[in-house]
């Protein structure tokens, strides 16, 4: 009898798999819907009550321009012997360098004129956000030098005092300085361990500073000072060759923006003194914000009905979407800590009515696909496939124009060309996404998926 060989089964690990399971077609469509509504519901929050960490102001306490709040209005004057030696080309630099520290704080509703003849600058520029409206605070910083020193220090008693104020430990400036704030070539206000810091990156030259004198000082401070004010002592704990530091000190965010925002756009050739400062009234004022705001209102109630008697459902959702876009453009403008303004506002208006105008060239292509018998959710896809480049097109060529006036423009046509610039991308954002998800997700229920909803008479349905 022959023996036979008994196999064994083998179980081989690496060709069996446990199959993840898969959402069906209609989950996904509806997780997509969740996410859409949350977007939207998000930016209306975030406008309704603001989020101080984020740095977004709710919709009642965003900065407002000359236009609505009113501001301030000054004259500065060289603070120099002989304003006769101060020339044009001085008066220029201090031109441009006022104007970046003003647009870096999101402020472009001002005007600022040179009056070479009287060597002097015309400054208008409206009030700070909140309930600022004392007009020296709002130009107290325009024409400080904001000359950084880096300095060796006295380490005696004699070197430094505690300050009566603060409390705080500061050394007194010396002579000795290591750097200045010309060999600075970068500075960003960031949070370190959710303390507000500056980080600086060096100039060449500076580099080759900064390192020698770190290489030299290890466990010594090396203490910073702005316009001979102490900032902070740190001890030099390493040799630094990298060309980077931080400043730390006790100030808060706002004074850290401040600060690197002065050191940033470097310091001016000599100090600038305001005089006749005097509070100007807004030029059109809050009855014709309320008669924009009446103005826009009704015209998104007008828009909205129209989408809803042309499409029916798709104009409802696509009033949905363009109320996430008004709420996203508020949310930007906040966040980037910009001004509204009538133009602004005016600029708002203008992306509802390109958020309109691409819903409306999507929900065309999908209402000739269902002519033409095609089912539903094929009709969207298709519709939205085939409006996509037009509108791309439309949007791209339209922000090329925006960002053109941003770049060229100043002033009230950079603050408009900034709401322009983001109406733009939250248009297409909502067209092409919010819109889309949404759709999808209702034209799958059963209910909601008969074609007179959509806008196609029934006549015409095959």
């Amino acid at each position: 009898m022959a023996n036979k060989s008994r196999r064994n089964p083998r179980m081989d690990y690496s060709s069996v798999s446990k199959k993840e399971p898969k959402l069906k077609p209609g989950a996904k469509l509806w997780i997509r819907f969740s996410v859409a509504i949350l977007i939207v519901t998000f930016f209306i929050v975030m406008i309704l009550t603001g989020a101080p960490g984020l740095g977004v102001s709710k919709v009642s306490e965003i900065k407002t321009g000359i236009d609505i709040r009113g501001g301030v209005s000054a004259t500065l004057y060289p603070d120099v012997e002989n304003i006769a030696e101060v020339t044009d080309d001085q008066l220029r630099t201090i031109r441009t360098i006022l104007e970046q520290r003003i647009e870096a704080k999101g402020t472009f509703d001002y005007n600022m004129s040179p009056d070479y003849e009287n060597k002097r600058l015309l400054l208008e520029i409206p009030y700070s956000s909140g309930d600022n409206t004392n007009p020296q605070k709002v130009i107290d910083d325009l024409g400080t030098m904001a000359l950084l020193t880096f300095r060796e220090v006295d380490e005696t008693e004699d070197g430094y005092v505690i300050n009566e104020v603060t409390g705080r430990f500061e050394y007194l400036p010396t002579d000795r300085i290591v750097i200045e704030g010309s060999d600075i070539e970068t500075a960003q206000a960031v949070l370190v361990e959710n303390k507000p810091t500056i980080s600086l990156k060096f100039t060449d030259v500076g580099t080759e500073k900064f390192s020698e004198a770190t290489r030299r000082l290890v466990n010594h401070p090396i203490a910073i000072y702005l316009d001979e004010q102490f900032i902070s002592g740190p001890n030099v704990s390493t040799w630094i060759k990298t060309g980077e530091a931080v400043i730390t000190g006790s100030f808060t965010t706002d004074e850290a923006i401040d600060i690197a925002n002065k050191l940033q756009y470097g310091a001016l050739p000599f100090a600038m003194i305001a005089k006749e400062i005097n509070s100007i009234t807004p030029t059109l004022g809050e009855s014709a914000l309320s008669v924009t705001l009446d103005a826009a209102m009704l015209a998104m109630i007008l828009v909205v009905a129209f989408m809803l008697l042309r499409y029916r459902l798709p104009g409802a959702v696509a009033s949905v979407g363009l109320i996430g876009l008004v709420a996203s453009i508020i949310f930007w403008i906040s966040a980037f800590n910009a001004s509204i303004t009538l133009p602004g506002i005016a600029g708002i208006i203008l992306t509802i009515g390109m958020g309109v105008d691409a819903n409306v060239i999507i929900y065309e292509r999908i209402k000739e696909e269902l002519r033409r018998g095609i089912e539903l959710q094929e009709a969207i896809d298709i519709g939205f496939k085939r409006a996509f480049s037009t509108i791309l097109d439309a949007n791209v060529t339209t922000l090329i124009t925006g960002g053109a006036l941003y770049i060229v423009g100043s002033g009230p046509i950079k603050g408009f060309a900034l709401t322009l610039i983001i109406g733009i991308i939250m248009s297409f954002f909502t067209a092409i996404v919010i819109v889309k998800w949404l759709l999808r997700a209702l034209a799958s229920t059963k209910g909601l998926s008969n074609r007179w909803l959509y806008g196609v008479k029934k006549e015409v349905l095959k």
